[in-house]
């Protein structure tokens, strides 16, 4: 009988995303874009523990504050024609890893960000050159603001207030306030501008640019670029994905095709390192502790996880096909 509970409870923990961090530490979950799967990865033992299907083709992803939710922006698959029921930002309660809810947005969605309080939701929609605003709780979409062109990342400020929808064909940025749910700004920053990231205490935002090959410093609380950082100069160098540690001291940017993540000081901006990953590295993540990052790699379809003091690669993880995003849960 004992044997026969312990083959249940392990077949019970298999197919449940909530029995996966079975070593406790966080779960880090990856968009799979060609796949239309999240992997899902125990940061503790860096394996890959399981894969919810969400469909479409999958991109920006995140996480509800209180972690109960994974929130992904699907859109039809490049080789498909069209298909309005494709896109969606998709809900997945992570205690069971199945998908519970779909949010009408506009067409192709590709980033999204929750509210810090986890009741709304703010996703780019890149053909239509718009963001929405959805209630997650009544499933109402409340706004939808003209913003820049070809909106891709949103990410919103620690305190909540501010949502920054970076435009990669205008070179812009559109602030919008969340209380007034209005575009209180657009300023411009470099060439093809992808991802956004702030500072803890909220007072900066680090702007990548693919192209322009650089980093836009801004000044949150008048939404003015103060410094341009240049990132790598070579013809490889695409930079996307960008973070911040948690104590605000180093800067974290995914260099695209150049196969590398930069670490950069946020005082003097000085590039401290440069780690080689895998094939054209997109989204990357930091644990809530800073001591590790996972870069997804998206022809290789691995993600690279750095020690980040140590300054390396330690585990290369297996993920579906065309990892894209990562998220992590608190």
């Amino acid at each position: 009988m004992k044997l026969q509970r312990f083959a249940l409870v392990i077949l019970a923990c298999v197919a449940a995303a909530a029995c996966a961090s079975r070593s406790g530490a966080p779960l880090v979950y990856i968009s799979n874009e060609r796949a239309g799967t999240i992997s899902v990865i125990d940061s503790g033992t860096d394996e890959a523990v399981d894969t919810i299907h969400v469909g479409g083709r999958p991109r920006g992803i995140r996480i509800s504050p209180d972690g109960s939710r994974i929130y992904v922006a699907v859109s039809s698959p490049m080789n498909r024609k069209y298909n309005h029921e494709e896109n969606k930002i998709v809900a997945v309660d992570t205690a069971s890893g199945k998908v519970v809810a779909r949010y009408e947005v506009g067409t192709d969605p590709e980033q999204l960000a929750i509210s810090t309080d986890g009741n709304f939701l703010y996703a780019s929609n890149e053909d239509a050159g718009t963001a929405t605003i959805v209630d997650v709780r009544t499933n109402e979409l409340l706004k939808t603001l003209v913003v820049g062109i070809e909106p891709e990342g949103v990410t919103i400020s620690p305190d909540g207030k501010w949502v920054y929808i970076m435009a990669e064909t205008s070179n812009t940025v559109s602030v919008i306030d969340t209380e007034a749910m209005e575009v209180v700004s657009t300023f411009a920053v470099g060439h093809r501008p992808r991802d956004a990231a702030f500072s803890p205490d909220g007072s900066r935002a680090y702007v990548t640019a693919e192209l322009g090959k650089v980093m836009s410093v801004v000044d949150v609380s008048r939404h003015e670029v103060i410094e341009t950082v240049p990132l790598i100069n070579d013809a490889s160098s695409l930079p996307v994905g960008v973070v911040v540690s948690p104590d605000g001291s180093r800067i974290y940017v995914a260099n695209g095709r150049h196969n590398s993540v930069s670490i950069i000081d946020a005082e003097t901006f000085e590039m401290l390192e440069t780690v080689p990953v895998g094939s054209r590295v997109w989204g990357i993540g930091l644990t809530p502790d800073g001591s590790k990052l996972y870069a997804g790699n998206s022809l290789s379809n691995t993600v690279s996880v750095i020690d980040t003091a140590a300054i390396r690669v330690i585990a290369t993880i297996t993920t579906g096909d065309g990892p894209w995003g990562v998220a992590i849960r608190p």
